[in-house]
């Protein structure tokens, strides 16, 4: 398993490792996706609401809901799905294509969706 650093623009590679590159045209690319803060649970998990604005809902149309039962447990289980930070992880996308080298410019035009923001580093992996 071997990474191969390099940013989204401006590749920096020996030419004998763009012709390795050049042999496996597919590759899985790894890295930090785009941070978006602090997000509520309709973005970050896809929660639909709590319904309509009829029947008294007032300021509730995004709200997670319940969190659990009164008496018992009387508490939130871990692993709720609450708002909180979204982005900013680790992500690999596999199969991505390499479309064309530019060995005199050591770019790399890789085609589909490569995580992260523009000139972030990801690391390819045949």
């Amino acid at each position: 398993m071997v990474f191969y650093p390099f940013t989204i623009f401006l590749v920096v590679f020996p030419f004998s490792l763009l012709m390795l590159i050049k042999k496996t045209p597919l590759g899985n690319v790894t890295g930090i996706s785009k941070g978006k803060g602090f997000q509520g649970v309709v973005k970050r998990h896809g929660f639909s609401g709590v319904g309509g604005q009829t029947h008294g809902q007032h300021n509730r149309l995004r709200a997670p809901g319940s969190m659990g039962a009164s008496s018992w447990p009387s508490r939130v289980f871990k692993g709720k799905r609450l708002a909180g930070r979204m982005g900013g992880d680790r992500v690999k996308v596999k199969g991505l294509k390499v479309v064309k080298i530019f060995a005199e410019k050591n770019y790399i035009l890789i085609s589909g969706s490569v995580p992260g923001h523009n000139g972030s580093i990801v690391y390819i992996q045949n």
